[in-house]
Parts: structure tokens; sequence; C-alpha cells
């Protein structure tokens, strides 16, 4: 059946050849299940400055559907904010429209895949300048040294159901606002290289799809793409790797139906040891960025990138 069901999604897609490239480009797979429900986890701790969080999602491949962890990435130009990718219920399929770089935070279906990404825009920071400022309620700053940083709550109205596609039978029910329409009209760049294949080493790796995991990953998010071993390694809740105990870690978790500061059980990521973990606007930490708290210059910084233009953010716009 599944493989019935491929061969009609590539049959789809053939049909999208007639349609515009301008549209085309956003819409890669078209399939007639639906995605798992996104799971819930933590995020890592922010490598350093400039960083810009990618949320998980679940992606198509041989094996259905996997999971492709959160991440932290650097921006491919000064100004350019995340639009992520979402999953859309279109006459019988569930069509995947691609995420993209941009000036400012397009439409992705009202997904709220959290950390910031609550369904409508981007409330983790903003460009200031040359400089990304990171509201602390929301990101994971932990105790790497980032001198940009505000304090500033994130209120949401709408019930959180971990639903990770939009339209059709219990999907998300949002549509385009006017200034997600005029965004998707923005000059826009697509995922960067790095994003690429931390997407493709998802893909390669059996113990992310939904059939072999249960829709709970063990590796959900990760605090450097492609990485999905050793530290900074996050599992989803309810998951441990293989011989080790459960972990109990204090801090925001992503989209579920609370926020705020939750205890999360059993994030205990692969090869990652029992830890406690907490503190006042978000999870600290793990060992390895304890060492961020140091004497010397701040943070690891990014290399240069070129200038968006009259794009950047302007300071104190989210």
């Amino acid at each position: 059946m599944r493989t019935i069901r491929a061969i009609t999604a590539v049959l789809a897609l053939l049909s999208l050849m007639a349609v515009p490239s301008a549209s085309r480009a956003q819409v890669y797979v078209s399939i007639t299940t639906a995605p798992p429900p996104l799971p819930v986890y933590v995020q890592p701790v922010i490598p350093g400055p400039d960083y810009m969080w990618i949320p998980g999602y679940w992606a198509w491949g041989s094996l259905g559907y996997y999971w492709v962890p959160g991440t932290w990435v650097l921006a491919p130009a000064v100004g350019m904010l995340w639009t992520p990718g979402y999953w859309g219920w279109n006459n019988g399929y569930y069509v995947w429209r691609a995420g993209y770089w941009g000036p400012r935070v397009g439409y992705y279906g009202g997904i709220n895949y959290g950390y910031g990404y609550t369904g409508v825009g981007y409330q983790g920071g903003y460009w200031s300048g040359r400089v990304f400022t990171y509201n602390a309620a929301v990101v994971n700053v932990g105790t790497v040294r980032i001198t940009n940083v505000y304090t500033k709550t994130v209120v949401n109205n709408t019930t959180v159901t971990n639903v990770s596609f939009n339209g059709g039978k219990g999907g998300v029910t949002a549509q385009p606002t006017p200034q997600e329409l005029a965004a998707g009209k923005d000059k826009h760049m697509p995922a960067t290289g790095v994003q690429t294949q931390h997407e493709h080493a998802a893909s390669t790796n059996r113990a992310l799809f939904a059939s072999v995991n249960d829709g709970k990953p063990n590796i959900a998010a990760t605090a450097k793409a492609g990485q999905f071993a050793g530290q900074g390694i996050v599992a989803a809740k309810g998951v441990s790797a293989p011989g080790k105990p459960l972990a109990r870690t204090t801090g925001p978790l992503g989209p579920g139906p609370k926020q705020g500061l939750v205890a999360t059980k059993g994030a205990n990521p692969p090869g990652k040891s029992l830890a406690a973990v907490k503190g006042p606007t978000g999870p600290q930490g793990p060992p390895q960025f304890k060492a961020a708290r140091m004497a010397g210059p701040p943070g690891s910084k990014p290399p240069p990138r070129k200038p968006l233009g009259d794009h950047a953010k302007k300071p104190g716009q989210p």
C-alpha cells in the first residue's frame, strides 16, 4: 500500500511541472498519510552569538516519515530570518512546502514548532544592525556569554496540540495573514548547505524514522547540525538511550500542552548520563556548555557574512 501511495505521489509531483517555478520551488513531496505529531523536547543551549534556531520537523523518506532534529545554524547573511517548512493538506495529499530564508518570517501553516515559532512570526529575537538580539525567555542561552539579550514573555492564546500539518482532518486551520502573504513575495534563499546535509544525515539514520521510534525520536534536537552522537544531543520526552536511565530536566519545552517551565521526564539523549538542569529563563547548558563561562572573548565567533542591505531588521522589531 505504501508503494502505491508513493507512486501516486510521484504522479502528483509530475503534474506540478506545469506550475510556475516560483510556486513549484516551495513544493517537494506530497503523501497521502498524515505526518506524526511533533515530539516534545528541550532546546539545546545555543552554541554562540548569531546562531539561529531551526525547529525540527517530519520529512518523508524510503521508510516513511523520519524526524529531522531541531538544530542551531548561522544565517546565510546578516538580517535573514528562517521561515520553517510545513505540511499542508491539498486535494487529498499532504504536501511539503519547504522553509526558506528571508528578511522577515512568512507563513508556515500556523504550526507551533515552539521556541519562538508559535505559529505566526518568530518571538525568539530580532536583528539589531549586524548583531542578532535574543529573547532569553524563549531561547536557551544557558551559560554561554551572549551580550545582546532581552526578556519578553511570549503568551500563546491558542491551544497547543502538537499537530504537525495544516488543513485536512485534524490539521491546524490557520490561514496566512496579510503580512505573511507579503513576506512570501520577498526575495528568498533556500536552506543552506549545512541544513541540507543535516536533513540528509537524518534520512540515513534508521532510528529517526517514525516506524521505528513510534514518533518519539531519541535524537530530537542537536546543538550542532549533522551531529547525532556525543554531547549536545537531546531526546524527545519519555525517551532514553538503550541501557541508560531516564533523565529529568527542568526547562521550557518545545510545542506541548503547556508553555513555560515544565518538567520533562526521559529526555536522556544517546551517550548522555543522568543530568538535572534548571535555570531562571530556561535549562542551563549541559556540561560541555558550562565551559563557556570563562575569561576571554565572549562566545564563539561566526565567520563574516555579507550584509543583506536594506532588509536588515531594525532595533525593536520582533
